[in-house]
């Protein structure tokens, strides 16, 4: 990679981190004020449905405007949304400042993922575009590895209002650093799309294509039993931690490190080991479906821990085998507004596992829960594998 170009990887880096600071933090604050594992749940879903039922905006926005604003608006309006969220929840209390926050900075970060796609399909058009992406993997991964040590060591000396006000530092150094890369200066435009259409045509079209393409559809009903997982663990694991198993908050910060790296080696795995397209899709997606049931029969905190890393680790093997997919069946002038909307119905499912979990859980033990929609996941797999 070009030396010019390491600007953008480290505005990259500094991006993922400030966003896994704030995907650390809110969970555990919100626990810690509430001392109940329902509200985890209840904060998780209002943060994750707005981002992802404005994907397929996004993605009509990103074909539409230059995607350096849009991804330079999504660094600094996240910015706002924290130090907005602070002074709210300073001034009036309660923890619905801090899911506000959260809801804003996960809409905005979905503009700004759709953004940089398109920013590293446009700038470095020039250059084998394998070596791009493992450079920008390798950034963000390093963001997601040092987030939750960096909130965690930060929380343990400073209240969680200045852990978000170092949030709000990162983002506004990483459109700095943007700032000072060269590349951006070739993409002040709008890449060219298709025929000018109306946002809701767009929509439609998208829907149908969804409908009709083969294998779109069993797909997306994956896609859904392993976000169901996802969601679940995501909303609970600050409670089963620092509650349910009485680990400290450093301990809890360790297991999402652990998960992070348990990404790479699966990452790599998957690079180096040939598997067809169906052996990668089930190997996955039973791993998840494993680790699920890990997590929700725990009785100790490695066997918890276990769990956690076979759900965070295959997800991205499943991730890959998701995009392929993808690649191979979608027209290539359809890809864009099509992958918009597919991402939103994958991923409808993890709010929904938020909200069974703010229903259903009690206290800090959210294990019943966690069985249950591993369970449910379980059957939507199988169900996906032999209906046709």
């Amino acid at each position: 990679m070009l030396v010019r170009d390491r600007a953008f990887f480290a505005s990259l880096f500094l991006t993922v981190l400030a966003d896994q600071i704030l995907l650390f933090l809110v969970p555990l604050v919100v626990f810690r004020i509430t001392g109940d594992v329902a509200w985890s749940g209840l904060a998780f879903f209002f943060e994750t449905l707005p981002r992802y039922l404005t994907f397929p905006v996004a993605g009509i926005l990103c074909d539409r405007m230059s995607p350096v604003l849009l991804l330079r608006l999504s660094r600094v309006f996240r910015a706002v949304a924290c130090l907005t969220g602070i002074a709210g929840q300073i001034a009036f209390g309660g923890v619905w400042w801090l899911i506000a926050l959260s809801a804003v900075a996960g809409v905005l970060t979905t503009q700004g993922l759709l953004a940089l796609e398109m920013v590293l399909v446009r700038a470095f058009a020039d250059q084998r575009f394998e070596k791009v992406v493992s450079y920008s993997q390798l950034a963000s991964q390093m963001g997601v590895v040092l987030g939750p040590l960096v909130a965690a060591y930060l929380m343990a000396v400073w209240p969680w209002q200045a852990v978000v006000v170092v949030a709000t530092v990162l983002f506004l150094l990483s459109d700095a650093a943007f700032n000072l890369w060269p590349g951006r200066s070739r993409l002040t435009e709008a890449g060219p799309g298709s025929k000018p259409r109306h946002p809701v045509a767009d929509l439609v079209h998208a829907l149908r294509l969804v409908w009709t393409l083969p294998g779109l559809s069993r797909a997306i009903l994956q896609a859904c039993g392993v976000n169901l997982i996802i969601g679940a663990t995501l909303a609970t694991a600050a409670a089963m931690m620092t509650g349910h198993f009485a680990q400290s908050e450093q301990v809890y910060a360790w297991l999402q490190v652990g998960g992070a790296l348990a990404t790479l080696g699966v990452l790599t795995l998957t690079a180096h080991v040939h598997l067809t397209l169906t052996v990668l899709g089930r190997t996955a997606y039973a791993l998840i479906a494993l680790g699920a049931l890990l997590t929700g029969i725990a009785a100790h905190p490695l066997i918890y821990a276990s769990g956690f890393l076979l759900i965070a680790g295959f997800d991205k093997m499943f991730n890959i085998y998701l995009r392929t997919l993808r690649k191979e069946i979608i027209p290539g002038e359809e890809f864009g507004k099509t992958t918009g909307v597919i991402i939103c119905l994958n991923n409808l499912s993890q709010p929904l596992s938020g909200l069974v979990v703010a229903l259903f859980a009690a206290g800090d033990d959210a294990r019943s829960v966690l069985v249950c929609l591993g369970l449910v996941a379980i059957l939507l797999g199988i169900a996906t594998v032999r209906v046709r």
